[in-house]
C-alpha cells in the first residue's frame, strides 16, 4: 500500500463520459462510477473534486493498478435528488461499463444508491454521507464507507457537552436523515451521561431553506442553557449571522458537528462564533509528515488550501486503490472480500475498515472556535481516532441486518 501513500505529480481525471475510444483501450482502464449533488454542495464538492483529482494522478503516475491498468473516475451529479442518483447508477453500469461505484454526500441519497447497489450486487464506497443507517439498519454487503459517522463524531462531541454541567438543551439540525441520525445519537448518548437532562426545544430544519430568524427566536424564549447544532452550510452561516446580531451566543455554551470544517469557516469569516467547541479540519494546524505531503502536492497542484471535502475525496480515491490491488480484479465479490479488514496509509494517518459493520476508522480533529485575522479559525485541536468512537462488536450485531 505504500507506493499509494506516495505524492506524485500528473493529471487524469474524467469528469463526464469516457474519452477512451475503443475496447481494446478500455480494458487497460479501470472505471469507477462517482456520483454526488456538485450542485447541490458546491462549498464541499469542489474541494473534494480536487481531491479526487489528485489522488488518480498519483495513483497513474505511479504506474496504476493490477499491473499497469489506469485508473479512472466517470463523475454524474445527481442534483440532490434520489431517483436522479439512482438513474445515474444505472448509467455509468449500462452504458459507461463501470467497475464499481463510489462517492455520494447526502445522506438520503447515499441510502438510494447503497440500496441499488445491493439489488444489483455492485461494489459501492461511500465517501462522505453520515448517517448511522448507511452501515447500521441498512447496511448491505455490497456497500463500505470512508467518513466517521454521525454516531461517531457525537460520540467526540459528548464529552464536551457533559462537561458543560447544563441541564437544558435546544437541538437545531436539518431534516433530513444526516440531522436526524445525529439527534438521535446525541440524545441517547447524553441520557447515559447525564439522566436528567431536558430538551426543550428541537428545531428541524428544512435543508438549505432555513427561516434563520424564526429559529433563532424560538432559540432565544426556549430558556436553553446550552445548543447541540448540526446545521452545516448556507443554513448554518444564516443561522449564526441571526444569532449574532440578537447575542443569543454570548452564554451559550455550544458543541457543533460540522462547524470547524473550512468550508463553512471561510464563509462565516468574522462572524465566527467564537467559543463552540467543534468538529472540524484544521489544515494549518496539522504537523505531521503524511498530511504535510498531501498538503504541498494539492497546494502545488491547485495554489489554494484544501478543504475537508479536499482530503475525503482523496483518501476515497486511496481506499479504492489499495482495495483493488488488494483484491488483485475488480469483481464485485473479490472487492468485498478485500476491504473486510482492508488498511491503508493516509494524510491523517492509517485507516482500516471494520469487516464487522463495513465502516472506516477514518477521525475528525476537535477543538474550540476562534477569530485570527478576521477569519475563523480551530485552536485546542485533537485529533480523535475513529476506532476510539465505534460501537462494539455485539452492539453492531444487534443493528445491522444479517447479511444474504
Amino acid at each position: 500500500m505504500a507506493r499509494f501513500s506516495r505524492l506524485f505529480k500528473g493529471v487524469l481525471l474524467s469528469l463526464s463520459l469516457s474519452i477512451l475510444g475503443s475496447q481494446a483501450v478500455a480494458k487497460d482502464v479501470i472505471k469507477v462510477g462517482e456520483i454526488n449533488s456538485y450542485k447541490t454542495i458546491p462549498s464541499f464538492l469542489e474541494p473534494y473534486r480536487k481531491g479526487i483529482e489528485l489522488a488518480v494522478h498519483e495513483v497513474n503516475e505511479a504506474g496504476g493498478l493490477l499491473g499497469g491498468k489506469k485508473l479512472e473516475i466517470i463523475i454524474r451529479d445527481d442534483g440532490g435528488n434520489p431517483g436522479a442518483a439512482v438513474r445515474e447508477a444505472q448509467n455509468l453500469l449500462r452504458r459507461d461499463k463501470v467497475d464499481m461505484l463510489a462517492g455520494s454526500f447526502l445522506s438520503h441519497i447515499a441510502l438510494a444508491i447503497a440500496d441499488y447497489a445491493r439489488q444489483n450486487k455492485v461494489f459501492f464506497l461511500a465517501g462522505e454521507p453520515l448517517t448511522d443507517k448507511m452501515t447500521w439498519h441498512d447496511g448491505n454487503r455490497y456497500t463500505f464507507r470512508l467518513r466517521d459517522s454521525t454516531y461517531m463524531k457525537t460520540r467526540m462531541l459528548v464529552p464536551a457537552a457533559v462537561a458543560f454541567k447544563k441541564k437544558r438543551w435546544a437541538l437545531i439540525y436539518p431534516n433530513y436523515e444526516y440531522g436526524q441520525s445525529a439527534i438521535e445519537t446525541f440524545k441517547e448518548e447524553m441520557r447515559k451521561q447525564q439522566p436528567d437532562i431536558e430538551f426543550v426545544l428541537e428545531q428541524a430544519v428544512p435543508l438549505n431553506k432555513i427561516d434563520a430568524g424564526s429559529v433563532v427566536q424560538a432559540l432565544d424564549d426556549s430558556g436553553a442553557e446550552a445548543l447541540f447544532n448540526v446545521l452545516f452550510s448556507t443554513d448554518l452561516t444564516k443561522f449564526v449571522r441571526a444569532g449574532q446580531v440578537r447575542n443569543v451566543f454570548d452564554d451559550l455554551p455550544t458543541v457543533s458537528m460540522l462547524s470547524g470544517e473550512p468550508e463553512y469557516l471561510d464563509t462565516l469569516g468574522e462572524d465566527t462564533p467564537v467559543g463552540w467547541f467543534v468538529t472540524g479540519y484544521p489544515w494549518y494546524a496539522i504537523d505531521t509528515p503524511e498530511h504535510d505531503a498531501f498538503l504541498n502536492a494539492y497546494q502545488e497542484m491547485f495554489n489554494d488550501y484544501p478543504r475537508l471535502g479536499s482530503i475525503v475525496g482523496y483518501m476515497m480515491v486511496q481506499s479504492l486503490a489499495a482495495g483493488i490491488e488488494k483484491a488483485g480484479s475488480t469483481e464485485t465479490e473479490d472487492l468485498i472480500a478485500s476491504f473486510r479488514g482492508l488498511e491503508h496509509d493516509s494524510p491523517l494517518g492509517p485507516i482500516y475498515y471494520r469487516p464487522q459493520d463495513h465502516q472506516s476508522t477514518m477521525g475528525a480533529f476537535v477543538g474550540t472556535l476562534d477569530i485570527k485575522d478576521g477569519e475563523g479559525i480551530m485552536t485546542n485541536i485533537q485529533y480523535i481516532n475513529g476506532k476510539d468512537v465505534q460501537p462494539t462488536d455485539e452492539e453492531v450485531a444487534k443493528l445491522r441486518p444479517v447479511e444474504d
